[in-house]
């Protein structure tokens, strides 16, 4: 029955975001000149609404697709639903508080603002069709299906990035792109060498091939690293902090929430994890990534308190949240028969972050044009995602539990530690959001509110009501792993202590003495490093260019000279056989009288 629900309903729930998208020039093209063209309309905010409907009403099946690519596998499971139901619903939610968040943009356009409506046309049509790459590579068993998903679902996402055109915006494009690049061809390399070492197109035959194979583990190492550009892996996350404040803020509440786990699903549909079998590389592959996303997980945070936009700071929230799932993926390769257990705490983490993030995302937005409501309402319902992601509250607190459970009983406790003081930077880069928007609401209601169309605010309180409501309807009983007990909280929640402590002290250390960087810390980190790196070998490049078209210039002179000389040789050797052909008659009767002289006088 499963079987015949996913053939009716898949191929709706992937289809429907694509038409959608060939609606909005259709209606365009078709709509009287004098009437004003709206494509951010109700019909265009339920294109991830098939795909929501397909996550919450098949829990397994598989469709087989012949005539698709190299044979087309798609497939629902116990990972690929619950990954499938959060991504759907961050995006219907999003969408509709699309339609406030650009109802400004969308009066430009009708009152006749050709580049308002140039941008509008742009996001409408790329909106829905990232969707339908996200969804793709959610359900695609298929490597071919899948790669396709990803690759549609990271180009498309450029021109959400770029939406504004502003000089940031640009940036923050470029950044993503290289980056988008540079990921998608390690993530090729690994996919061909391992599909082509072990014989197969479907992501499984991969996963088994890849145990065998004699270059697994570098197989292994490509796709870590070419999804980690996509889910911020230390050294390739600098993308993240540029491009996901720049986009609009439902944008980055899909870019940060649902797509950033594109790289988490390449990582649990590729590498070996929980595979007794794998040898003693995967094992050092796995304690790479561990050590790599403890670095990111505490790194990230100590560096994002100190940005002074609210949505850098959730941006370096991301790298360090990303930073922690990495870590629990590694010990996938690490202590393999941990896996079964820490799988279903993974996929409840990561969808946890995902909404959560959603809703703070959003909730910028709120800051940014505040509704008419009490502050202290406000602000509760602000700092409830906040409290949330911390890991204290609601479905961060049984996330958390989860897998602290099982990798105390599995023996890792040290990395229980790890995490938990990540747990205390999360903690500290929440203080240092809310700050921001505390401060960014202040000036708003100073300036006075603007008004805030009905869709923002309906949309973000859905979505932190999902987010904190996630264990009760996500994935049936495997991901309602109970509560903690009371003799536990405390060992849950001495990181919020800790960090709110911390972020106490530093603010009435910087109200009686306000505290200044000897630099300002910018979003992108290692991307302006790389920036004046590359302008000083651009510039070195330029400077041996200048030298050698100077010592070009000095050759072709030198030669120039040797030419001319050579002519004026020429010109001399032309004058001579011009004189003598001239004067030939007299030399030849000279020359006549001279052998006739030699020959008289010459002796017998």
């Amino acid at each position: 029955m499963s079987d015949v629900l996913l053939v009716l309903t898949l191929p709706a729930a992937l289809l429907w975001p694509l038409l959608l998208m060939l609606r909005v020039p259709l209606v365009a093209a078709l709509a009287d000149r004098g009437q004003p063209r709206v494509p951010l309309d109700g019909p265009w905010c339920s294109a991830p609404l098939p795909a929501l409907l397909l996550a919450l009403g098949v829990d397994e099946g598989t469709l087989v697709i012949d005539w698709w690519l190299l044979g087309g596998h798609w497939a629902l499971d116990g990972t690929r639903g619950p990954l499938l139901a959060f991504t759907a619903l961050l995006w219907l939610l999003a969408g509709g508080y699309a339609r406030g968040y650009l109802a400004g943009e969308q009066a430009r356009a009708v009152a006749g603002d050709g580049a308002a409506e140039a941008r509008l046309m742009r996001f409408a049509l790329l909106w829905p069709l990232t969707l339908s790459g996200n969804l793709l590579l959610l359900v695609a068993e298929d490597i071919a299906s899948f790669y396709m998903g990803f690759a549609v679902m990271t180009f498309a996402a450029y021109g959400l990035v770029v939406h504004s055109q502003a000089r940031d915006a640009r940036i923050g494009g470029l950044a993503y792109l290289v980056m988008a690049v540079l990921g998608e061809g390690l993530i090729l390399a690994g996919l061909l060498w391992g599909a082509g070492s072990a014989g197969t197109t479907t992501l499984g035959g991969l996963r088994e091939g890849m145990l065998d194979a004699p270059g697994g583990a570098w197989m292994g190492l490509l796709l870590w690293l070419g999804f980690g550009v996509k889910a911020g892996v230390i050294g390739l996350h600098f993308w993240l902090p540029l491009a996901h404040p720049v986009a609009p803020t439902p944008a980055s509440a899909v870019l940060s929430g649902a797509m950033i786990k594109a790289g988490l699903v390449g990582w649990l549909f590729t590498l070996p994890l929980g595979e007794s079998a794998a040898g003693e590389a995967f094992v050092w592959l796995g304690r790479t990534m561990l050590v790599t996303g403890l670095v990111a997980a505490i790194g990230a945070a100590l560096y994002g308190v100190c940005q002074r936009h609210p949505k850098a700071v959730l941006a370096y929230s991301s790298i360090s949240q990303m930073g922690m799932i990495t870590a629990l993926v590694a010990m996938g390769l690490v202590a393999p028969t941990l896996w079964p257990a820490l799988s279903a705490a993974v996929v409840l983490f990561a969808a946890h972050h995902g909404l959560t993030k959603g809703a703070l995302f959003l909730g910028v937005g709120i800051g940014e044009h505040p509704p008419r409501l009490p502050s202290w309402l406000l602000w509760t319902l602000l700092v409830l995602p906040a409290l949330s992601l911390t890991g204290a509250l609601a479905s961060g607190l049984a996330g958390k539990w989860a897998f602290k459970a099982v990798l105390d009983d599995g023996g890792h406790p040290a990395v229980v530690t790890w995490l938990s003081l990540a747990a205390v930077g999360t903690t500290a880069l929440m203080a240092r959001t809310l700050w921001c928007q505390w401060q960014g609401e202040r000036q708003a209601r100073k300036e006075g509110l603007e008004r805030l169309v009905s869709p923002m605010p309906l949309a973000w309180l859905a979505t932190l009501l999902a987010a904190l409501t996630l264990p009760w309807w996500l994935g049936g009983e495997r991901f309602r792993l109970g509560w903690p007990p009371l003799a536990e909280l405390p060992g849950l929640l001495w990181p919020l202590a800790l960090g709110l402590l911390g972020s106490v002290v530093v603010w009435a250390v910087a109200r009686r003495r306000p505290l200044r960087l000897p630099r300002r810390l910018p979003p992108g980190d290692l991307w302006w490093l790389l920036e004046k790196g590359w302008q000083r070998l651009r510039a070195l490049g330029q400077g041996n260019l200048a030298r050698l078209a100077s010592a070009q210039g000095t050759w072709v002179a030198w030669w120039l000279e040797r030419e001319r000389d050579a002519i004026r040789a020429l010109d001399g050797m032309t004058r001579a056989e011009g004189w003598l052909r001239h004067h030939a008659a007299v030399l030849m009767m000279g020359v006549a009288v001279g052998l006739a002289l030699l020959m008289l006088f010459a002796p017998a």
